[in-house]
């Protein structure tokens, strides 16, 4: 799909998200959503297989997030589904996710853990982000148990790897 209907898309769920009041919300959950999709091969061949109808691949979608999302994101997802986009989700939230942290003036920063962190470690880990950078951020935490241990955070093109990952790809280059 071309950056501009991706934007499009973006743009049109954005403003329906911002309408209905429930834009931090749906820009989460969508988020969520679409990094479930990144590493789920099973489902995004469900999602995007075109032999399968719309309303088959709707209705997977609700019953994956039905009960735990919004109703605003369920029906934005399964629009998206619907209309044959559903490969391209990924890019669509990523898309809005970058148009809602604009609007609020915060810089993206997505961080990759090996285990969900909680409110409060959230809170902690966006303040020392912001301390860092010097800008507000929207933390967008993405649960990869490839990190090991640690965090590995990436806001615009700066990366600040903390991962115990790393940390053993350093000491066996020193050896």
């Amino acid at each position: 799909m071309t950056d501009q209907r991706i934007d499009g898309y973006a743009r049109a769920l954005f403003e329906i998200a911002r309408a209905e009041g429930t834009l931090d919300t749906v820009e989460d959950e969508l988020y969520r959503f679409a990094r479930a999709l990144e590493g789920s091969e099973a489902l995004r061949n469900s999602l995007t297989d075109e032999q399968i109808p719309a309303s088959r691949r709707q209705s997977i979608v609700e019953d994956l997030v039905g009960g735990s999302a919004s109703p605003t994101t369920v029906q934005l997802v399964s629009m998206v589904v619907g209309s044959g986009r559903g490969r391209d989700l990924p890019a669509i939230v990523d898309s809005l996710v970058a148009r809602a942290s604009s609007a609020k003036n915060l810089e993206l920063a997505e961080v990759r853990t090996a285990v969900p962190l909680t409110g409060e470690q959230e809170s902690r880990l966006a303040a020392a982000l912001a301390a860092a950078t010097g800008k507000s951020v929207n933390l967008k935490v993405v649960v990869d148990p490839s990190v090991i241990g640690g965090v590995v955070a990436t806001i615009g093109d700066t990366v600040i790897d903390g991962s115990v990952r790393s940390r053993i790809e350093q000491l066996k280059s020193r050896l």
